[in-house]
C-alpha cells in the first residue's frame, strides 16, 4: 500500500499547484453546516467538517444544464436546428467528499453508462473528474454506510484516501488518477503507515446504525406494491422533494424549452418522483396522482427495483442525509424494514 505523508505546509502549497490544472472543488462552511462547492482562488478546502448538507453530485449533474440551444430566426443559418452544448470537460478534482458520496457515483453511473444508453453529457463530465476521499472517523448516528456495502475508510469510486493525522495527512493512492493528482501537487515523501486497520476498526465500530435487506431481494414485487404498509409510510409526506434532491443517488430530470424572442434554449433539471407533475402524460393522464402512490415509488425504486434491476444492491449509499433533511422526520431505514420484514408477516 502506497502512502504519501503531506505536512500542513506541503498542504497548502500543493492545492495551490492544483489550481492550475483543475478546477477545485471541496467543502466550505455555509451556515450552521457545510457544502461541496468549486473554491474561490481565496478558499481552501475545510476537512473538518462533517458530511455537507448536499451531494456533490451536482459536479457531475447540475441542478440546471443547458443541452441544446436553436433559433427560430429565418435569417439565422441555424435555423430551426438544435445545436448541441458541448460538456465543459475541464479536469476537475472534488477534495474532502465523504467515501459514501464517491461510491453514489457508481450506483448512478448504471443508469447513464448501460448496454441500452449512455448519456455523454454524464460520462463526459464523470470521465474529466477525480476524487480525492477524506476518511470519515466520526460518523453522524444516522450513518448506516455499514450495512450498504460501505464504510468510514471504503475506497470505492475514490482514486485517492486521505486521513487525517495531527501534523497534516496521510494520503493513500488507488488509482492512476490519483498518482497523477498527487504528482501534480508535489506530494512525493512516502511513508510508513501501520495503523490504518486499527483507525477503520474504530471509525467503523461508532456507527450505530443498521439496516436489514437479506429479503428484499426475493420478495414479490406485486407483494411489496400492494403491501398495507404505504399509507403509514406516507401519512406525513409532504411531497417537498427535499429527500430527492439530497441524495447522492436520486438522479431524475425533466427536459425543458425555453424560449426568448427568437432564440432559445433545451435544458435539463432536477426532477422529483415526489412532485405531483413529475408523472403527467402529454395525455393529461397522471398515474400517480396520490401522495401515498409517489411516496410508494421513492421507496420501491430505491429499496426494491434498483436492487432487482441490477443485483447490486439497493440505490442507497447510507449517508443518512433524508433523514436529517426531513422536515416529518421520514426515515429510511424505518422504510427499509417495514418492507424487509413484510415477508415475514405474510407468512
Amino acid at each position: 500500500m502506497k502512502v504519501i505523508k503531506i505536512s500542513t505546509q506541503n498542504w497548502s502549497e500543493g492545492i495551490a499547484k492544483l489550481r492550475n490544472e483543475y478546477r477545485l472543488y471541496a467543502p466550505v462552511k455555509k451556515g450552521t453546516g457545510s457544502q461541496i462547492k468549486e473554491l474561490k482562488p481565496e478558499e481552501n478546502p475545510d476537512l473538518s467538517l462533517k458530511l455537507s448538507r448536499f451531494s456533490p453530485k451536482s459536479v457531475v449533474f447540475p441542478q440546471s444544464q443547458i443541452m441544446f440551444t436553436y433559433s427560430l430566426d429565418e435569417n439565422d443559418k441555424d435555423y430551426n436546428l438544435l445545436k448541441e452544448v458541448k460538456v465543459d470537460s475541464t479536469p476537475r478534482v472534488v477534495i474532502g467528499l465523504k467515501p459514501c458520496d464517491a461510491s453514489s457515483f457508481g450506483i448512478v453511473k448504471r443508469n447513464y453508462d448501460n448496454p441500452d444508453y449512455q448519456d455523454s453529457y454524464w460520462m463526459d463530465s464523470y470521465n474529466s473528474l477525480t476524487l480525492v476521499g477524506c476518511a470519515c472517523d466520526e460518523p453522524a448516528a444516522t450513518c448506516f454506510c455499514l450495512s450498504v456495502g460501505g464504510g468510514p475508510y471504503n475506497e470505492t469510486g475514490l482514486d485517492l484516501l486521505l486521513i487525517t493525522v495531527e501534523d497534516g495527512y496521510l494520503v493513500k493512492v488507488i488509482t492512476d488518477k490519483g498518482k497523477n493528482l498527487v504528482k501534480i501537487a508535489g506530494w512525493t515523501e512516502e511513508t510508513d503507515f501501520d495503523q490504518f486497520e486499527n483507525r477503520q476498526k474504530a471509525a467503523e465500530e461508532k456507527i450505530t446504525s443498521e439496516i436489514q435487506t437479506d429479503r428484499l431481494k426475493e420478495l414479490e414485487v406485486n407483494d411489496l406494491f400492494n403491501a398495507p404498509i404505504w399509507e403509514e409510510m406516507a401519512f406525513s409526506c409532504l411531497n417537498c422533494g427535499t429527500c430527492t434532491y439530497s441524495c447522492p443517488t436520486c438522479w431524475c430530470f425533466d427536459i425543458q424549452d425555453e424560449t426568448r424572442g427568437k432564440s432559445g434554449i433545451r435544458m435539463r433539471n432536477w426532477d422529483s418522483c415526489m412532485y405531483p407533475l413529475f408523472t403527467l402524460e402529454g395525455s393529461g393522464h397522471n398515474p400517480r396522482t396520490e401522495k401515498l402512490q409517489r411516496v410508494r415509488q421513492r421507496f420501491m425504486h430505491k429499496l426494491k427495483y434498483y436492487a432487482d434491476k441490477y443485483d447490486s444492491g439497493i440505490q442507497c449509499v447510507g449517508c443518512g442525509r433524508c433523514i436529517n433533511l426531513c422536515p416529518v422526520n421520514i426515515d429510511i431505514r424505518v422504510v427499509c424494514e417495514k418492507m424487509n420484514d413484510y415477508q415475514t408477516v405474510n407468512q
